[in-house]
């Protein structure tokens, strides 16, 4: 079996990690006007440096600044863009956990002005990380896909005076986002990830019939998703690997949509212009591997079989098994192993404890060095 060393990696990780207490503290004090921005950038700092030890100490090829800087995996991203801003308007997401449901707020976004890109987004955030990391281990920046200035809102977060042809809104949108990926690989970035609930949440009947009765065409809006994220990483240069991530919600251990990969398989698998999909894989919700038929050769795919929304440890038996049985739909030189999502999507951090993380990130280096060598 050949070793990796581009990315996505054998052993490989989504991104956010849990942020420790000090940072959670120090992020409390700056709101209440106790610490000063620096004071707060010396705190993350800190914490950044220690969680990429972490992350080498445990034996992987890339690593990221665990987002330790956002408050989501996504909106910190999203309001940087030049024409969108947060509203008084809240959206509220509903979750669902074995416990029962719980719903995620945040603030509505407007699109009052043209979509544009008016600064290197995490442009700072990434040139701290690559010049912490050691030798031999890959910076990975993770930024939402430009699915999600969409799917939040759909268009009628946007102002019509401002964007009267829908067309002119996809074409600005996938044009700031192909900036912004010509900027970080000019900073050296070699590892980007668009990360991308939309689509997979489109395979979940529920959420499709949310989007009709909201005006948007269900049916087909992973085509139009795949040709905008295609747009905006189609001049990337060699050097830089991207990939995508998809998951069904994460937050506070909880998700928001089920469904297997199905109905978008086909185009997702055979038409999206990444070099690896990391994929949801840790239970039932997820469904079945066949889907897997649908990949070319020479695209990865990261099963993301290890769960990061609780804290019991998978057995590598049983990891091996579901690696044998994907293998069944693609060939086994083409996957890698990884956690099913972030272990803390937004600042509140999924319900497990530090340790376990650990034990988890763990687990995946070394069953991926049985099965990959």
């Amino acid at each position: 079996m050949t070793l990796r060393d581009t990315p996505p990696f054998r052993a490989d990780h989504v991104g956010s990690l849990l942020r420790p207490q000090r940072l959670l503290d120090a992020r409390q004090q700056r709101a209440e006007g106790k610490l000063d921005a620096d004071e707060l950038r010396a705190v993350e700092d800190e914490a950044i440096r220690d969680v990429v030890r972490m992350q080498r100490d445990v034996g992987l090829r890339s690593a990221t600044d665990g987002e330790f800087r956002r408050t989501s995996w996504h909106m910190d991203f999203i309001y940087r863009l030049g024409g969108i801003h947060p509203t008084d308007e809240k959206i509220q997401v509903h979750f669902r956990n074995e416990q029962g449901d719980l719903d995620f707020e945040s603030a509505a976004l407007a699109i009052d002005s043209p979509v544009r890109l008016e600064e290197t987004i995490f442009g700072d955030d990434f040139t701290f990380l690559a010049g912490i990391v050691d030798p031999g281990v890959t910076a990975k920046l993770t930024i939402p896909s430009p699915s999600m200035v969409h799917y939040r809102g759909g268009f009628a977060a946007i102002d019509p005076a401002v964007y009267p042809d829908h067309e002119q809104f996809w074409a600005d949108l996938s044009a700031a986002y192909a900036e912004q990926v010509r900027r970080i690989s000019a900073l050296g970035c070699r590892y980007l990830q668009l990360d991308d609930t939309s689509l997979a949440y489109l395979n979940d009947p529920s959420q499709r019939q949310l989007l009709t009765e909201r005006g948007d065409d269900a049916e087909h809006q992973h085509l139009r998703y795949i040709r905008q994220i295609n747009a905006a990483i189609a001049d990337r240069p060699s050097s830089l690997a991207v990939t995508t991530h998809m998951c069904r919600g994460n937050f506070r251990s909880s998700w928001a949509a089920s469904g297997g990969y199905d109905f978008v398989a086909e185009a997702l698998f055979s038409e999206l212009a990444v070099d690896g999909f990391f994929l949801e894989y840790d239970d039932d919700r997820s469904g079945g591997f066949a889907p897997l038929r649908f990949v070319p050769p020479g695209k990865m795919v990261v099963l993301g079989l290890v769960t990061t929304k609780r804290g019991e440890l998978e057995s590598k038996d049983s990891l091996k098994r579901r690696i044998d049985e994907a293998a069944k739909y693609i060939p086994l030189e083409q996957l890698c192993l990884s956690g099913q999502c972030g272990f803390s999507s937004t600042v509140d951090g999924n319900a497990l404890s530090y340790d376990e993380e650990v034990a988890k990130l763990s687990l995946i280096v070394e069953t991926a060095s049985e099965v990959w060598g």
